[in-house]
């Protein structure tokens, strides 16, 4: 996914995430959105590296950084933010967990009596990925 984002929105993108960091696996980082039509690209962390060592996403690690990323977004003043499966690209994590971490994570945010974040939308990377996040969304008790 980062290299989509930096292929549309250009390397300042990268630049500017790249001066904030290293950043924590779990933690989550904003910077402007280049030549995205967007306010700001949220970068979180669910998996990391040491060296040239893959720290692998973990349930406990796509939690934090699905909250984290939401509490950056209210802390911006966002309405609605958007999220890739986080994890389930390059680090490998199950989809169905992923989503259902995700999921949960998202409605204990909205929730919140203050959250200033009201939209959270599910980027995903074909029809599979969508309808296995439906079925979490639908699990979950929340409307699509």
């Amino acid at each position: 996914m980062a290299g989509a984002i930096k292929a549309a929105g250009g390397e300042e993108i990268e630049r500017e995430a790249m001066a904030q960091g290293p950043i924590r696996v779990g933690e989550a980082v904003a910077t402007g959105a280049g030549r995205l039509p967007y306010r700001a690209v949220i970068h979180a962390a669910a998996m990391g590296y040491e060296g040239n060592r893959m720290i692998p996403p973990t349930s406990e690690s796509i939690q934090a950084a699905t909250q984290a990323a939401l509490e950056v977004a209210d802390r911006l003043g966002l309405e609605s933010v958007a999220f890739p499966a986080l994890g389930t690209g390059v680090g490998g994590f199950d989809l169905a967990e992923a989503a259902a971490l995700m999921v949960a994570a998202a409605r204990r945010y909205l929730s919140q009596p203050n959250a200033r974040v009201r939209r959270i939308i599910f980027v995903l990377r074909n029809e599979n990925a969508r309808q296995t996040f439906q079925e979490a969304i639908d699990q979950d008790g929340a409307v699509a």
